[in-house]
Protein backbone atom coordinates (compact mmCIF):
# COMPACT_ATOMS: atom_id res chain seq x y z
CA UNK A 1 0.00 0.00 0.00
CA UNK A 2 1.17 3.52 -0.78
CA UNK A 3 2.52 5.06 2.44
CA UNK A 4 1.66 8.54 1.14
CA UNK A 5 -1.99 7.97 0.29
CA UNK A 6 -3.13 11.26 1.82
CA UNK A 7 -0.12 13.36 0.89
CA UNK A 8 -0.38 16.37 -1.42
CA UNK A 9 3.35 17.07 -1.43
CA UNK A 10 4.36 18.90 -4.60
CA UNK A 11 0.77 19.33 -5.78
CA UNK A 12 -0.63 22.71 -6.71
CA UNK A 13 -4.33 23.04 -5.87
CA UNK A 14 -6.48 25.95 -7.07
CA UNK A 15 -9.32 26.84 -4.67
CA UNK A 16 -12.05 29.30 -5.67
CA UNK A 17 -13.98 31.31 -3.10
CA UNK A 18 -11.01 30.78 -0.82
CA UNK A 19 -11.76 33.72 1.49
CA UNK A 20 -15.08 32.23 2.62
CA UNK A 21 -15.83 30.09 5.65
CA UNK A 22 -15.30 26.73 3.94
CA UNK A 23 -12.77 28.05 1.43
CA UNK A 24 -10.40 28.77 4.30
CA UNK A 25 -10.90 25.26 5.64
CA UNK A 26 -10.18 23.78 2.21
CA UNK A 27 -7.00 25.85 1.95
CA UNK A 28 -5.82 24.78 5.38
CA UNK A 29 -6.16 21.05 4.76
CA UNK A 30 -4.33 21.34 1.42
CA UNK A 31 -1.47 23.15 3.16
CA UNK A 32 -1.48 20.75 6.10
CA UNK A 33 -1.07 17.84 3.65
CA UNK A 34 1.94 19.52 2.03
CA UNK A 35 0.17 20.89 -1.04
CA UNK A 36 0.46 24.37 -2.49
CA UNK A 37 -2.87 26.20 -2.17
CA UNK A 38 -3.59 28.74 -4.92
CA UNK A 39 -6.28 30.91 -3.39
CA UNK A 40 -8.74 32.78 -5.61
CA UNK A 41 -11.35 35.31 -4.56
CA UNK A 42 -12.75 38.63 -5.75
CA UNK A 43 -10.42 40.70 -3.57
CA UNK A 44 -6.69 40.22 -3.13
CA UNK A 45 -6.25 41.27 0.50
CA UNK A 46 -8.09 38.41 2.27
CA UNK A 47 -6.50 35.65 0.18
CA UNK A 48 -3.05 37.22 0.26
CA UNK A 49 -3.28 37.37 4.05
CA UNK A 50 -4.51 33.77 4.18
CA UNK A 51 -1.66 32.66 1.90
CA UNK A 52 0.88 34.35 4.18
CA UNK A 53 -0.67 32.67 7.22
CA UNK A 54 -0.55 29.23 5.59
CA UNK A 55 3.08 29.80 4.61
CA UNK A 56 3.96 30.73 8.18
CA UNK A 57 2.11 27.78 9.70
CA UNK A 58 2.92 25.02 7.22
CA UNK A 59 5.87 26.27 5.18
CA UNK A 60 4.08 25.92 1.84
CA UNK A 61 4.38 28.47 -1.01
CA UNK A 62 0.70 29.41 -0.95
CA UNK A 63 -0.40 32.33 -3.11
CA UNK A 64 -3.48 34.56 -3.19
CA UNK A 65 -5.00 36.08 -6.33
CA UNK A 66 -7.87 38.46 -7.09
CA UNK A 67 -9.90 36.82 -9.86
CA UNK A 68 -13.50 37.30 -10.97
CA UNK A 69 -14.27 33.75 -12.09
CA UNK A 70 -17.28 34.95 -14.10
CA UNK A 71 -14.89 36.70 -16.51
CA UNK A 72 -13.13 34.27 -18.80
CA UNK A 73 -10.25 36.61 -19.62
CA UNK A 74 -9.38 36.88 -15.92
CA UNK A 75 -9.55 33.12 -15.40
CA UNK A 76 -7.43 32.43 -18.47
CA UNK A 77 -4.81 35.03 -17.51
CA UNK A 78 -4.64 33.73 -13.95
CA UNK A 79 -4.22 30.15 -15.16
CA UNK A 80 -1.20 31.24 -17.19
CA UNK A 81 0.21 33.22 -14.24
CA UNK A 82 -0.24 30.35 -11.78
CA UNK A 83 1.60 27.95 -14.09
CA UNK A 84 4.38 30.50 -14.56
CA UNK A 85 4.80 30.75 -10.77
CA UNK A 86 4.22 27.15 -9.74
CA UNK A 87 5.07 25.27 -12.99
CA UNK A 88 1.96 23.09 -12.86
CA UNK A 89 -1.61 22.70 -11.60
CA UNK A 90 -2.66 19.38 -10.07
CA UNK A 91 -6.07 20.06 -8.60
CA UNK A 92 -9.08 22.35 -8.61
CA UNK A 93 -11.69 22.91 -5.92
CA UNK A 94 -14.73 24.67 -7.39
CA UNK A 95 -15.97 26.18 -4.15
CA UNK A 96 -17.07 29.72 -5.06
CA UNK A 97 -20.78 30.54 -4.84
CA UNK A 98 -23.03 33.44 -4.06
CA UNK A 99 -25.01 33.16 -0.85
CA UNK A 100 -28.45 34.34 -1.97
CA UNK A 101 -30.27 36.26 0.75
CA UNK A 102 -33.62 35.34 2.23
CA UNK A 103 -34.56 38.73 3.70
CA UNK A 104 -37.23 40.99 2.25
CA UNK A 105 -37.43 44.76 2.09
CA UNK A 106 -40.43 45.02 4.37
CA UNK A 107 -43.09 44.85 1.68
CA UNK A 108 -41.85 42.10 -0.63
CA UNK A 109 -39.55 39.14 -0.09
CA UNK A 110 -37.31 38.71 -3.11
CA UNK A 111 -36.19 35.23 -2.04
CA UNK A 112 -39.61 33.90 -3.02
CA UNK A 113 -39.87 32.39 -6.48
CA UNK A 114 -42.70 34.67 -7.62
CA UNK A 115 -40.58 37.74 -6.73
CA UNK A 116 -37.13 36.44 -7.57
CA UNK A 117 -35.33 38.86 -9.87
CA UNK A 118 -33.83 37.77 -13.16
CA UNK A 119 -30.72 39.78 -12.30
CA UNK A 120 -30.28 37.78 -9.09
CA UNK A 121 -30.78 34.50 -10.99
CA UNK A 122 -28.14 35.49 -13.54
CA UNK A 123 -25.66 36.67 -10.89
CA UNK A 124 -25.96 33.49 -8.81
CA UNK A 125 -25.62 31.18 -11.81
CA UNK A 126 -22.72 33.25 -13.15
CA UNK A 127 -20.64 32.55 -10.04
CA UNK A 128 -21.81 29.08 -9.09
CA UNK A 129 -22.11 27.44 -12.52
CA UNK A 130 -20.50 29.62 -15.18
CA UNK A 131 -17.55 30.24 -12.89
CA UNK A 132 -17.14 26.53 -12.23
CA UNK A 133 -17.31 25.83 -15.97
CA UNK A 134 -14.68 28.48 -16.78
CA UNK A 135 -12.37 27.21 -14.05
CA UNK A 136 -12.78 23.64 -15.25
CA UNK A 137 -12.12 24.76 -18.83
CA UNK A 138 -8.84 26.52 -18.05
CA UNK A 139 -7.39 25.04 -14.84
CA UNK A 140 -8.75 21.62 -15.83
CA UNK A 141 -6.93 21.82 -19.14
CA UNK A 142 -3.72 22.49 -17.21
CA UNK A 143 -4.41 19.56 -14.88
CA UNK A 144 -4.87 17.31 -17.92
CA UNK A 145 -1.19 17.77 -18.83
CA UNK A 146 -0.14 15.38 -16.07
CA UNK A 147 -3.35 14.23 -14.34
CA UNK A 148 -4.97 15.23 -11.09
CA UNK A 149 -8.27 15.81 -9.35
CA UNK A 150 -11.20 18.23 -9.64
CA UNK A 151 -13.63 18.53 -6.74
CA UNK A 152 -16.89 20.42 -7.15
CA UNK A 153 -18.43 21.62 -3.89
CA UNK A 154 -22.15 20.92 -4.20
CA UNK A 155 -24.50 20.58 -1.20
CA UNK A 156 -27.02 18.30 0.43
CA UNK A 157 -29.48 20.67 -1.29
CA UNK A 158 -28.11 19.44 -4.60
CA UNK A 159 -29.63 16.08 -3.61
CA UNK A 160 -32.80 17.04 -1.76
CA UNK A 161 -35.18 19.99 -1.79
CA UNK A 162 -34.78 22.66 0.87
CA UNK A 163 -37.20 22.27 3.77
CA UNK A 164 -38.69 25.74 3.65
CA UNK A 165 -40.33 25.22 7.06
CA UNK A 166 -36.90 25.86 8.58
CA UNK A 167 -36.98 29.50 7.53
CA UNK A 168 -40.53 30.43 8.54
CA UNK A 169 -41.03 33.42 10.83
CA UNK A 170 -44.08 33.76 13.08
CA UNK A 171 -46.44 36.59 12.30
CA UNK A 172 -45.12 37.12 8.76
CA UNK A 173 -47.74 36.96 5.97
CA UNK A 174 -47.55 33.84 3.84
CA UNK A 175 -46.52 35.71 0.71
CA UNK A 176 -43.61 37.31 2.58
CA UNK A 177 -42.24 34.25 4.37
CA UNK A 178 -38.49 33.78 3.72
CA UNK A 179 -37.41 30.78 1.67
CA UNK A 180 -34.16 29.32 0.43
CA UNK A 181 -33.84 30.88 -3.04
CA UNK A 182 -34.25 28.78 -6.16
CA UNK A 183 -30.74 29.54 -7.41
CA UNK A 184 -29.09 27.71 -4.53
CA UNK A 185 -30.71 24.39 -5.47
CA UNK A 186 -30.18 24.94 -9.20
CA UNK A 187 -26.48 25.75 -8.83
CA UNK A 188 -25.75 22.87 -6.47
CA UNK A 189 -27.67 20.39 -8.66
CA UNK A 190 -25.91 21.72 -11.75
CA UNK A 191 -22.51 21.11 -10.19
CA UNK A 192 -23.38 17.43 -9.90
CA UNK A 193 -24.10 17.32 -13.63
CA UNK A 194 -20.84 19.14 -14.35
CA UNK A 195 -19.04 16.60 -12.16
CA UNK A 196 -20.29 13.65 -14.17
CA UNK A 197 -19.39 15.34 -17.44
CA UNK A 198 -15.85 16.15 -16.32
CA UNK A 199 -15.36 12.67 -14.85
CA UNK A 200 -15.39 11.19 -18.34
CA UNK A 201 -13.93 14.07 -20.33
CA UNK A 202 -10.22 13.93 -19.42
CA UNK A 203 -10.20 10.44 -17.95
CA UNK A 204 -7.57 9.23 -20.44
CA UNK A 205 -5.34 12.08 -19.28
CA UNK A 206 -5.66 10.92 -15.67
CA UNK A 207 -8.08 13.61 -14.49
CA UNK A 208 -10.71 12.53 -11.97
CA UNK A 209 -13.70 14.64 -10.92
CA UNK A 210 -15.98 14.11 -7.92
CA UNK A 211 -18.59 16.16 -6.09
CA UNK A 212 -18.60 16.83 -2.36
CA UNK A 213 -22.06 17.54 -0.93
CA UNK A 214 -21.71 19.14 2.50
CA UNK A 215 -24.58 19.70 4.87
CA UNK A 216 -25.02 22.89 6.83
CA UNK A 217 -22.29 24.39 9.00
CA UNK A 218 -22.89 25.80 12.47
CA UNK A 219 -21.81 29.42 12.31
CA UNK A 220 -23.61 31.57 14.84
CA UNK A 221 -27.16 30.81 13.75
CA UNK A 222 -30.06 31.42 16.14
CA UNK A 223 -30.60 28.64 18.73
CA UNK A 224 -34.16 27.94 17.52
CA UNK A 225 -32.91 27.47 13.95
CA UNK A 226 -30.11 25.14 15.09
CA UNK A 227 -32.63 23.07 17.03
CA UNK A 228 -34.93 22.76 14.03
CA UNK A 229 -32.10 21.77 11.69
CA UNK A 230 -30.71 19.27 14.20
CA UNK A 231 -34.10 17.54 14.37
CA UNK A 232 -33.74 16.70 10.66
CA UNK A 233 -30.23 15.24 10.94
CA UNK A 234 -29.67 11.74 12.35
CA UNK A 235 -26.47 12.88 14.09
CA UNK A 236 -28.48 15.63 15.76
CA UNK A 237 -26.31 18.62 14.85
CA UNK A 238 -24.86 20.71 12.04
CA UNK A 239 -21.24 20.32 11.00
CA UNK A 240 -18.28 22.10 12.50
CA UNK A 241 -16.41 24.17 9.89
CA UNK A 242 -13.44 21.77 9.76
CA UNK A 243 -15.44 18.54 9.41
CA UNK A 244 -15.24 18.50 5.60
CA UNK A 245 -11.46 18.69 5.52
CA UNK A 246 -10.88 14.94 5.65
CA UNK A 247 -13.26 14.20 2.79
CA UNK A 248 -11.75 16.91 0.61
CA UNK A 249 -8.23 15.63 1.28
CA UNK A 250 -9.39 12.12 0.37
CA UNK A 251 -10.86 13.33 -2.93
CA UNK A 252 -7.76 15.33 -3.88
CA UNK A 253 -5.23 12.69 -2.93
CA UNK A 254 -4.23 9.23 -4.16
CA UNK A 255 -6.41 7.77 -1.40
CA UNK A 256 -9.33 8.13 -3.86
CA UNK A 257 -7.39 7.07 -6.96
CA UNK A 258 -10.24 4.83 -8.22
CA UNK A 259 -13.05 7.24 -7.35
CA UNK A 260 -14.38 9.18 -10.31
CA UNK A 261 -17.77 10.73 -11.00
CA UNK A 262 -18.90 10.10 -7.42
CA UNK A 263 -21.29 12.28 -5.45
CA UNK A 264 -20.16 12.15 -1.83
CA UNK A 265 -22.71 13.24 0.75
CA UNK A 266 -21.27 14.46 4.07
CA UNK A 267 -24.32 15.71 5.94
CA UNK A 268 -24.61 13.89 9.24
CA UNK A 269 -27.09 11.50 7.60
CA UNK A 270 -29.67 14.11 6.57
CA UNK A 271 -30.14 12.71 3.08
CA UNK A 272 -30.53 9.20 4.51
CA UNK A 273 -33.92 10.17 5.94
Amino acid sequence: MNDNLFSLNGRVIVITGAAGLLGRQHAEVVARAGGTPVLLDLHAQPVSQLAADLHDRFGVPASGWAVDITREAEVEANCVAVQARHSRIDGLVNNAANNPKMEGDGSKNFSRLENFLLAAWEADLAVGLTGAFLCAKHYGSAIARQGGSIVNISSDLGLIAPDQRLYRKPGVPEDQQPVKPVTYSVVKSGLIGLTRYLATYWVEQGVRCNALCPGGVENGQAPDFLKEVASRIPMGRMAKPDEYQGTLLFLLSEASSYMNGAVVSVDGGRTAW
